[in-house]
């Protein structure tokens, strides 16, 4: 689990240059990070490279450590462009996710890449559901982390984008199902298990108790 693969280096790299890029240059920054208002504008650009910038070094290195973590889980099962494709509709969705709740704030704005880590832990965790987090099986862990994310969406708790980390995981959740349709077969019920924060979710918003 704790391998350090080539794709692996090379995104953490990625994300180190774009994010003490941002750090210097605040025009950098402030031209790519995430933002409702520019991406409605036509700024697709920043669902993507918004991913890369981070508040600070303690942000960036929290996220990469996380990918660190699980990313070889994904990768050894899967391999390099299939973990890539994860990594990178997880990013992209969990910003849908966010422009979706937040689309007529147009002051919205969020950076970081805990949307694309989040989707590999997602995918790390259909994977090897009992996979150990903190000592806590990864599908109990998987489903308390998306309860608390609806939790913090409702609430708005901390300055922290809950809906991002939710898009992301269930990106992960997606993609990972796509690639690896033999889950249905060997591991239906965690599938399921782990489906229950999506369905609550929806839930909620179709009931209008969401916010």
């Amino acid at each position: 689990m704790y391998n350090l693969d080539i794709v692996t280096i090379v995104i953490i790299a990625i994300n180190a240059i774009v994010s003490f890029k941002g750090f210097e240059d605040h025009s950098f920054f402030e031209k790519y990070k995430f933002n409702v208002g520019s991406v409605r504008r036509g700024e697709q650009v920043r669902m993507i490279s918004s991913g890369f910038l981070h508040a600070d070094v303690k942000h960036f290195l929290f996220n990469m450590l996380t990918l660190f973590f699980f990313a070889h889980t994904v990768i050894d099962e899967l391999g390099n462009f299939n973990f890539i494709t994860i990594y990178l509709a997880s990013l992209i969705f969990g910003n849908l996710l966010s422009l979706y709740f937040h689309k007529e704030e147009y002051w919205y704005s969020a950076i970081g890449a805990s949307g694309a880590v989040t989707g590999v832990l997602y995918a790390a965790i259909l994977i090897e559901p009992n996979l150990r987090i903190n000592f806590i099986p990864g599908y109990i862990f998987g489903i308390g982390y998306l309860l608390y994310s609806i939790y913090g969406m409702k609430n708005r708790i901390g300055n922290i984008g809950h809906d991002a980390h939710f898009g992301g995981a269930v990106g992960g959740y997606v993609v990972t199902l796509m690639l690896m349709p033999s889950l249905f077969e060997t591991d239906l019920g965690h599938i399921g298990l782990l489906a229950i924060p999506i369905i609550i979710l929806f839930v909620l918003y179709k009931t209008g108790k969401l916010n």
